[in-house]
């Protein structure tokens, strides 16, 4: 009992360290800096001057005042309409073309092409070894008058149907739509076989054999597996095509004609001929606004925000 009761208190429980101090918290912000430094300085305050820009009235002799002139976006869009429906007309036209010519060699690429990946993947890059602009001129060669490309469509009476649909004008494609189209193609195709690539390749080879087990035809594989788990792709493939090219001036230029302008040529043709900056800085943002809503609208339509 004497033993029991000249026992020690027990000890008091020892108080809570304090949590270390976490270093380099700010560390990632700091990383920030020079990527937010940079679009403040080359997007955020240009925008803000074209913004003023586009509210401004005057002449480029006697200066530019802004009077938040507002009616000038709406003068913009009542004269230059055509020139937007035909841009929207084009790019769509070109982005769904790329989604058919790109996802066959993408899917080829992904599942079918073995060894020779390495190698197809450099001839879809290719391009983007040269300018923009000697591609674009190359197309005038492609698609000159008498030449290989003109005689072979024109034998197969493929020009009797597209100057039906109003694409070419009799025997001749160069400075009609087609040209402006298969222009606008052939440069942003690489913008979709690259996201849809990637999307493919990431898709698990079991879900093929576990659809194949379930005696599922090819065909309704692809339909309910494949292109489902591939969306993410085609999302962005199909938006880095078509926002370049809706606002795309080079195509229309050298292979159109006055008749196959596009908004992009309005606009360069606003800043750097006519000298009306604040008409062409209306029609940006515009241009730009218009395509914020058209994707939008597609992102929430096709249900996946998980672009790649």
């Amino acid at each position: 009992m004497a033993t029991l009761t000249d026992a020690p208190p027990p000890l008091a429980p020892p108080a809570p360290k304090k949590p270390p101090r976490r270093r380099g918290r700010w560390t990632p912000y700091l990383l920030l800096l020079p990527g937010l430094a940079w679009l403040l300085v080359f997007f955020a305050l240009p925008m803000v001057y074209q913004a003023s820009t586009s509210v401004q009235t005057g002449s480029l002799e006697q200066g530019y005042e802004v009077t938040w002139h507002f009616a000038t976006y709406w003068d913009a869009l009542t004269e230059y309409y055509p020139q937007f429906l035909r841009s929207v007309l084009y790019a769509g036209s070109a982005t769904i073309l790329c989604l058919l010519l790109g996802y066959p060699l993408a899917y080829l690429i992904a599942f079918r092409a073995g060894r020779w990946r390495n190698l197809i993947m450099i001839l879809v890059i290719a391009p983007f070894f040269t300018s923009f602009l000697i591609r674009t001129l190359a197309w005038k060669t492609i698609l000159a008058d008498g030449g290989p490309v003109v005689g072979a469509l024109n034998s197969l009476h493929v020009l009797d149907v597209t100057s039906w649909l109003g694409m070419t004008a009799g025997d001749r494609v160069l400075a009609t739509p087609l040209a402006v189209v298969c222009g606008l193609t052939y440069n942003f195709l690489p913008f979709m076989i690259l996201p849809l690539y990637t999307s493919l390749e990431r898709i698990d080879g079991r879900l093929h054999e576990a659809a194949g087990d379930l005696y599922a035809k090819p065909i309704t594989t692809f339909r309910k597996v494949t292109f489902p788990l591939s969306m993410p792709g085609v999302v962005s493939g199909t938006l880095l095509t078509f926002i370049p090219a809706a606002g795309d001036y080079v195509n229309a230029d050298l292979l159109g004609s006055t008749d196959t302008r596009m908004i992009g040529n309005v606009i360069q043709s606003q800043f750097l001929r006519i000298l009306d900056y604040p008409t062409a800085a209306a029609l940006s943002f515009i241009l730009m606004f218009a395509i914020l809503v058209m994707v939008s609208l597609y992102i929430r339509k096709s249900g996946t925000e998980d672009l790649v």
